[in-house]
């Protein structure tokens, strides 16, 4: 597992995107109008805002070979809250920790 994004539930993109930008991050790429990856200077993780999953709060996007894969070995061990799933770049599940917070998980299998 690799941390790859720092996930930040937002109301209004737009004025999230302009805030961010404003602290000198600046866009990465976009998923539609719903979710966006911005990047901060001499550092690799980056921030994903999106317009969704408000009721679990922020947290970490941990990148991993397979999350299939992942879910597999895993199941019985953790406290999935979202089963595997398709997204535009690959595939997505969560999952909660010990102490309840939500990490996510995903992996690039459908990027080019």
């Amino acid at each position: 597992m690799k941390l790859a994004f720092l996930f930040h539930p937002v109301k209004d993109l737009q004025e999230s995107q302009r805030y961010y930008e404003g602290l000198g991050m600046t866009e990465a790429w976009r998923e539609g109008n719903q979710v966006l990856g911005m990047t901060m200077k001499d550092c690799e993780v980056q921030l994903m805002i999106e317009e969704d999953e408000h009721e679990l709060g922020p947290g970490g996007v941990f990148l991993v070979d397979s999350v299939d894969d992942f879910y597999d070995e895993h199941e019985s061990k953790l406290d999935f809250i979202k089963s595997p799933c398709t997204i535009p770049p690959g595939r997505y599940a969560i999952y909660r920790d010990g102490t309840g917070n939500p990490i996510r998980i995903i992996d690039f299998s459908n990027k080019d």
